[in-house]
């Protein structure tokens, strides 16, 4: 049990790949804004006691590795994440004051999977998106599985 975590008398390890997409799938990250979404999401996760493990955006998606207190749900989680980012991107990005409805910086979906015992794999896979979409690096593997 090394990387387990205790919580009174619970001993947990629950870690997900999620994977988060901008409304429409347009090419937003990049440059201050993939900077600002990055910090943004890391102080959320810390008001939780959620740990950012790895993560990479791309200029359409967000990879991430986190792990969460089994207190929270998967649902819930990216529910505030994604709810709660979407805000302060409006807020201190998009310079929106007020009257958030009907704003939307998210698609309604996301993807998530359990990490398990490939999680060097999977955190491998999260740092290489950008030479994975470029295919600069070739052929990488995850859980024996070719991606081209």
């Amino acid at each position: 049990m090394k990387d387990w975590q205790s919580i009174a008398h619970t001993k947990w390890e629950c870690k997900y790949h999620v994977v988060i997409v901008p409304k429409y799938r347009h090419k937003v990250l990049y440059g201050k804004v993939k900077k600002k979404v990055g910090e943004i999401l890391r102080e959320l996760c810390r008001y939780k006691g959620i740990e950012l493990l790895e993560g990479h955006a791309m200029p359409d998606h967000i990879h991430m590795c986190i792990s969460v207190p089994p207190k929270y749900s998967i649902a819930m989680t990216i529910g505030y994440l994604k709810g709660k980012s979407a805000i302060r991107i409006h807020r201190e990005i998009l310079g929106v004051k007020r009257g958030f409805t009907n704003k939307n910086f998210w698609t309604r979906g996301y993807c998530v999977s359990t990490v398990g015992l490939n999680e060097q794999q999977i955190r491998k896979y999260i740092q290489n998106q950008e030479k994975l979409d470029s295919g600069e690096e070739g052929q990488l593997y995850l859980e024996g599985v070719e991606i081209k």
